[in-house]
């Protein structure tokens, strides 16, 4: 059975309206609680206050790390990932991608370089529909090692030494010492 590494294929990032709904969602529900609270005390004292703040400074938090979500395109040459984005060295550098989680019409990916550093990419199908399929073949294929790594992995393979073992079929009778 021969493995074949899944067509190359490009796909356009932009800001997940998924991920702004979850964040959203979340923030919403802890906007609620904390309504909830004030209602059920009717009193206004320091842990509220600072349930608002923290309330108030989490919306603020999220909705930064959102409007600052990568933006650029992921592209699989066949061989390996590479991240282009102007804020990012234009695919100079090779990375690791995990699928982290997929909900069917949208992923969250993980790319990690050879330094380690890591990006979290959330990707649609509605950026590109007619290039998600090729995408998810992509992400989900297994890589076959390639020649070149091949042929790099055997010049540096050093030869086993050959052992000749006397004796190793007939018992020899020589004193045996136990230590």
């Amino acid at each position: 059975m021969t493995l074949h590494n899944a067509p190359p294929v490009v796909y356009p990032l932009g800001r997940s309206l998924f991920l702004g709904g979850l964040l959203l969602a979340l923030w919403l529900a802890g906007l609620l609680v904390l309504l909830l609270w004030c209602y059920t005390i009717r009193q206004l004292d320091w842990r509220m206050a600072s349930a608002l703040v923290a309330v108030l400074g989490a919306g603020v938090v999220a909705r930064t790390g959102w409007n600052n979500a990568p933006t650029g395109q992921l592209t699989w040459d066949g061989e390996v990932w590479r991240w282009e984005s102007s804020s990012y060295q234009t695919g100079t550098a090779e990375h690791d991608l995990s699928v982290i989680a997929d909900f069917q019409y949208v992923l969250l990916l993980r790319l990690e370089n050879q330094a380690r550093a890591r990006l979290w990419l959330w990707v649609e199908q509605k950026f590109l529909p007619e290039r998600w399929l090729d995408l998810r073949r992509a992400v989900y294929s297994p890589r076959k090692a390639t020649v070149t790594s091949l042929q790099h992995d055997s010049l540096h393979a050093e030869a086993l030494p050959t052992v000749a073992v006397l004796g190793a079929m007939h018992p020899v009778d020589t004193p045996r010492i136990d230590s």
